[in-house]
């Protein structure tokens, strides 16, 4: 088994942060070709109404596609039980609901208070349990904005660990730290995992999702794989961000991200050679789109070779 779990957002969070609609065969080519590379899950969608986000409109035909692939985690966001329900019954495997540490961002994003959130966590949970244990689906509260808001500004760490607390009291099975609009320094990383998880448990806190908005991604993962961290989040070419947190561009690389892995000697599974293929996909259809990366832009060193 792989050391590092590394989920692929692009279709989600880098999508919902572009004007263009990328049509529903280029999506479903994009997922082929990452689960040829040896991607093991990715967040393919987001289950909010069309008219917020009409970029993610076809979200249950692409899970249906994502389906026939064996063994891969077909991951979605959820902004409330709605949502869920339709995620549900398109058969996700796993469900993410954001819980903004922010509140103001919360109001902006979810349009919803954290009491009213964590009302909507209960809801959800109740869906999920009344599924058949072979098909129920795991269902993550990810405390968005948790190193800080461009909003709101310093984000205190008892909220933080007060909401994560929430979110499990609530029914989650596991709790995520996302740092959505780019603040987290890796001093800050640490500190922040380690209050976590000493409230609810290690095994219930092992996802980052970290952007590269001033240069520090790569670095926050390295403090988030100092203190256990196995999974973490990043996107294809660096696309997306939050539309509803002002300057919180730049995804952490995909390609990237896998390269300082396995060069590190920890294995995440992906072929880099066919992972940096799969750019092709996205130029091809996005061809007004940057895409970054500095490995994509470098090409491999000599001699280099993946984790065993």
């Amino acid at each position: 088994m792989p050391d590092i779990l590394i989920s692929e957002v692009g279709p989600r969070d880098g999508l919902q942060s572009i004007a263009a609609i990328l049509p529903t065969a280029v999506k479903c080519a994009w997922i082929d070709a990452e689960v040829a590379a040896g991607v093991r899950e990715i967040e393919v969608g987001s289950f909010v109404p069309a008219g917020l986000l009409p970029q993610l409109a076809d979200t249950a035909a692409v899970v249906a596609h994502a389906r026939t692939h064996p063994g891969l985690t077909v991951a979605v966001l959820v902004p409330n039980a709605r949502g869920a329900a339709a995620a549900i019954a398109a058969g996700a495997h796993k469900l993410t609901l954001p819980l903004s540490a922010s509140e103001t961002h919360s109001l902006k994003n979810l349009r919803r208070s954290h009491a009213q959130v964590i009302d909507e966590v209960r809801a959800v949970v109740a869906l999920v349990a009344a599924q058949p244990a072979a098909t129920r689906p795991h269902f993550e509260g990810s405390v968005s904005t948790a190193f800080g808001c461009t909003i709101e500004g310093e984000v205190p760490e008892a909220r933080v660990v007060a909401l994560a607390e929430a979110l499990m009291a609530a029914g989650v099975d596991e709790v995520g730290l996302s740092d959505t609009s780019g603040y987290a320094n890796p001093a800050q990383v640490r500190a922040l995992v380690r209050a976590v998880r000493a409230a609810i448990g290690d095994d219930r806190l092992t996802g980052l999702h970290l952007h590269n908005t001033r240069g520090l991604g790569l670095a926050n993962v390295v403090a988030g794989l100092e203190v256990g961290i196995t999974t973490f989040d990043a996107s294809l070419g660096g696309l997306g961000g939050c539309p509803f947190a002002p300057g919180a561009s730049g995804n952490i690389v995909t390609e990237d991200l896998v390269f300082m892995l396995e060069a590190m000697g920890l294995s995440t599974g992906i072929d880099l050679g066919r992972l940096l293929r799969v750019r092709d996909v996205l130029r091809a259809a996005l061809p007004g789109e940057p895409l970054y990366g500095f490995v994509p832009d470098a090409g491999l060193p000599l001699g280099f070779r993946a984790a065993a």
